[in-house]
């Protein structure tokens, strides 16, 4: 269980959150200075130099949006230039991207940040740029909504590049993407010019998620215990019908692969704060099965994400940092390793630090969202968790500091089942290596404590 820290706060957190960004803008550089574009994208480190898996770009979004998040910590300008440029030269094929469920990870990071930016003033607003930026994000939204497989009940999903019968844990954070097109204005035109509304489509896919790809402890089978999370559900497309669990990544659809369950974690309170600023008047004529209205919708949110924050603070090491996947089958020979700190250099299972830097993020926005409508108690639960698990992410053996190694945040993992993650020699288990998803959710997490301590503007992906 999770030793949390009351004494924590994002203030005290200041001295590592300076180092954080000294090393991270070194980091940025040193990846700059190594790496060809003409490669693809950095996916992963390898004995500490960026080296790329040809499966899908989904990281290239993190690459540049890496850098725009430093200059927005440091108001180095070298920064924004640099992500500004790539994000032009680079990104558009993410934009008009049919193939993935990941435009929440690319586009938002990119030009959703950028935007951003010039909507809260952080740089000067340029009505050419702010169209072009926004136009991508309109039609991001909308070609996301587009990957859908339909279900019975007015709900459906969008599916993940294994195919229309795949709903993915990971996807909820690409209803970013749909929400800020939806707050653009936008629709997803459809045949015969059926409007589709990508507020109601993004909250069909995230009932349909809550649904099937998270547990309750209702008795739903011999492995449900409230807050758990399966990586991907199974349908028939031929009528939408629920078939299994599935797992690509974790160990089995009966354990909990944590980085899955991170996404979880983090894409619901982010969108419950989405969600609460907008109108009630829009919820109105939407359709997502039995719910209606924004209060309902409100409440369903907040169920899972209280579900999948307990199952975190219960099921993690003492420290936050999880292993891999809650079932991995080492974990046994390793005794009681919840009562201890997480160990990145044993024998047995790797740790993945990069969950544990989103789901951070996520303890600390529930934590607020639920302070903020009166529950002080249970959201200083969630928000001292959250800092709990930044600070030790902050430093070593996590926050890299040798400047030869290019990656950010250390012992992350990829893909455990696929044995993709390098092990160092003489070593059992993946460890000491970064990936980009990791180092891009340890600076916005970064970021968001900064601006907490220096009572700046709360930092949301739609102000």
């Amino acid at each position: 269980m999770l030793n949390i820290d009351y004494k924590i706060t994002p203030q005290s957190l200041l001295p590592d959150l300076k180092n954080l960004f000294e090393m991270a803008g070194q980091k940025i550089n040193l990846t700059r200075e190594h790496w060809n574009p003409e490669k693809g994208t950095p996916v992963y480190t390898e004995k500490g130099c960026w080296t790329t898996r040809g499966w899908t770009e989904w990281t290239q979004g993190f690459q540049f949006g890496c850098a725009i998040i430093q200059f927005e910590a440091t108001g180095d300008q070298e920064f924004l230039d640099y992500g500004r440029e790539m994000t032009i030269k680079l990104m558009a094929p993410h934009v008009s991207h049919i193939g993935v469920h990941d435009h929440g990870f690319n586009n938002v990071s990119t030009y959703g940040n950028l935007r951003r930016l010039m909507r809260e003033g952080l740089i000067p607003e340029d009505e050419g740029e702010l169209n072009f930026l926004e136009m991508a994000l309109k039609v991001s939204g909308a070609i996301q909504a587009a990957r859908w497989t339909q279900m019975p009940g007015d709900l459906g999903y969008i599916h993940s590049f294994n195919g229309p019968q795949s709903l993915f844990s990971d996807t909820i954070r690409s209803v970013r993407a749909l929400s800020l097109s939806h707050q653009l204005g936008h629709i997803l035109m459809g045949e015969q010019d059926h409007k589709i509304n990508l507020l109601e489509r993004g909250l069909q896919h995230a009932e349909a998620t809550a649904r099937y790809n998270v547990y309750y402890g209702t008795g739903r089978d011999t492995w449900d215990i409230r807050g758990r999370v399966v990586h991907e559900s199974i349908f028939n497309v031929n009528n939408g019908s629920y078939r299994c669990a599935s797992t690509q990544q974790g160990y089995s659809p009966f354990t909990t692969w944590t980085r899955g369950h991170s996404w979880i974690l983090a894409g619901y309170p982010e969108q419950l704060e989405f969600l609460d600023s907008v109108s009630a008047e829009q919820f109105n004529d939407l359709s997502v099965d039995s719910l209606s209205g924004k209060a309902e919708i409100l409440k369903r949110f907040l169920e899972v994400s209280k579900a999948v924050a307990d199952f975190y603070l219960e099921q993690m090491p003492v420290d936050g940092i999880p292993y891999w996947d809650t079932g991995a089958p080492g974990l046994v020979e390793m005794g009681n390793y919840l009562d201890k700190p997480a160990d990145p250099f044993n024998d047995h299972e790797p740790v993945d630090s990069s969950a544990a830097a989103i789901s951070a993020q996520g303890l600390i926005r529930l934590g607020n969202y639920l302070k903020s409508a009166g529950d002080f108690e249970k959201g200083e639960t969630y928000f001292q968790a959250g800092l709990t698990v930044a600070r030790r992410l902050f430093g070593e053996p996590y926050l890299s500091t040798d400047p030869e190694h290019q990656g950010l945040l250390l012992h992350t993992v990829y893909h455990r089942p696929n044995n993709w993650d390098y092990i160092p020699a003489g070593r059992k288990i993946p460890c000491g290596e970064s990936t980009m998803w990791g180092d891009y959710h340890l600076m916005e997490l970064g970021l968001l404590l900064l601006r907490m301590a220096k009572n700046q503007p709360y930092y949301r992906f739609f102000n």
